[in-house]
This record gives structure tokens, sequence and C-alpha cells, in this order.
């Protein structure tokens, strides 16, 4: 594995709050990653500053084998990079069927022959990527009526079918049946193989299933990373986190 992302020494305050104080973090390819932390730890900010939404006060934010520099980036121009984002509320277009958003969703093509034949192989793909996030039963299916856990499996799919190197997750087990959360866990440890997952998590069942290194936030710094078990057994995680209720959002 080699180092996608890497952000060093980074800080971002709002006002006279400081939501990024010196984080360091990196993530590899491919690799799956757990951010987990109490509500207002910096969880969301540190999403906001790797897809360009805000820029860092200091530090940096360095991706892909030319270490390009995303704080110098628009938001489109790292999505085209190949990082892709999931909000905790699934945004899909629900007049529209699963196959459809699917459609809409496939990388741009990168050629003139890839115009010419992208029509051709665009239904392939959209039923490629439904099969990936298991709804290639529901291609003719207006996406407004799928279940909340379908829903939230069809933008993973749509960004799947963007192919990013990098996916960010927010909190993508909320509101799921057992059932969906253990499928969720399937699909985000398959797609984890070739690529770069980086999951924002509360459920720490959810996060256990993952099975994967857990970095925790707190104060907008590392606090501590590892197995879960490793970082739960820390008692500072124990102190700032798992021994307290949550009372601010992130």
């Amino acid at each position: 594995m080699s180092a996608l992302l890497e952000v060093s020494g980074v800080s971002k305050s709002f006002d006279s709050f400081k939501a990024i104080d010196n984080l360091s973090f990196s993530v590899n390819e491919p690799e799956l990653r757990a951010i987990i932390g109490p509500n207002g730890a910096g969880k969301t900010t540190f999403m906001d500053l790797v897809t360009g939404k805000i820029r860092p006060d200091t530090g940096s934010i360095r991706y892909g084998e030319l270490s390009r520099d995303l704080t110098k980036m628009s938001e489109a121009q790292i999505a085209r990079a190949g990082i892709g984002r999931k909000f905790q509320k699934p945004t899909v277009f629900e007049d529209q069927t699963v196959g459809e958003n699917l459609t809409m969703a496939l990388a741009a093509p990168r050629s003139p022959f890839a115009v010419l034949f992208r029509r051709v192989d665009a239904r392939a793909a959209a039923r490629e990527a439904a099969a990936r996030v298991g709804l290639e039963d529901r291609m003719g299916t207006p996406a407004g009526i799928l279940s909340h856990g379908q829903k939230q499996w069809l933008e993973i799919g749509m960004l799947l079918a963007q192919e990013p190197r990098l996916l960010l997750v927010d909190e993508p087990a909320a509101g799921m049946t057992s059932a969906e959360r253990e499928r969720t866990t399937e699909m985000l440890v398959e797609a984890a193989k070739t690529r770069a997952v980086v999951v924002i998590e509360h459920d720490m069942e959810f996060v256990r299933r993952l099975n994967c290194r857990v970095t925790v936030l707190h104060e907008g710094h590392a606090l501590a990373e590892g197995s879960l078990d490793h970082v739960c057994a820390d008692p500072r995680v124990i102190d700032v986190y798992l021994g307290r209720s949550e009372t601010t959002d992130a």
C-alpha cells in the first residue's frame, strides 16, 4: 500500500473556535479507514477541507503520486481528480429511476472515442454499478420510492460509478435496519479492495464490522489510532468519547 492522502499540520478556525488543530493524517491506497469521535471533534470539517469546500488556515493536504496540493484546487477539480464524497443524507434524483441516476453519475469520458461509444456502453456500465450495491433488480424503479437504505446504496453506487480513488462516506449506517447495515458493511469492504474508503461513523457495532484501522478525532486533532479494540481501551478515548454523552454537532 502507498499513501494516497497526506494531511500535514492542518488547522482551521471559525471565528474563535478551532475546528481543526494541527491535524496530521494519512490514508493509503487501497485502505478502509473509520473516523470516530465526539460531536464537535472536527470530522465534518475534515471532509470539507479534503473536498475543497473550505480552505485550511495552515498546513497542507497532498493527494496522489504527484502530491497535488488540494488546497489550491477547486471543488470540481478535486472531484475530477478522483475524490468522491457521500453526505449523511442521501442525495439522489428521486424522480429518475435507479438506472437513470447511475447513468448520469458515470465517469465523464476522457477521449473523443469514449464520447462516441459512451451511449452504447452506458446501460451496461450502469447495470454493473447497480450490481455493486445490490440494486440490479431495481434499475427501472424511481429512486423516490426506494427505502432509506436503498437510497444510501444508490448514492454509493453513483459515487462508485465515477471510479473515485478516495471515497469519503459520512455516517452510512444512520437510519438503516440491521440487515441493511450488514449489506452496507460488505459494500464498503469490497469497495476498499481497490481504492481508499474513509468512513465517519458513530455506530460502534458498524465500525467493528468494518474491521479496519480507526482514527479518533478530538478537538480537531488525532487523539488515538489503531484497531477499534486498541482505541477503545485508550483512557483518553474513554474520557472524551465513550464515557460521556454527546451534546454538540461536528
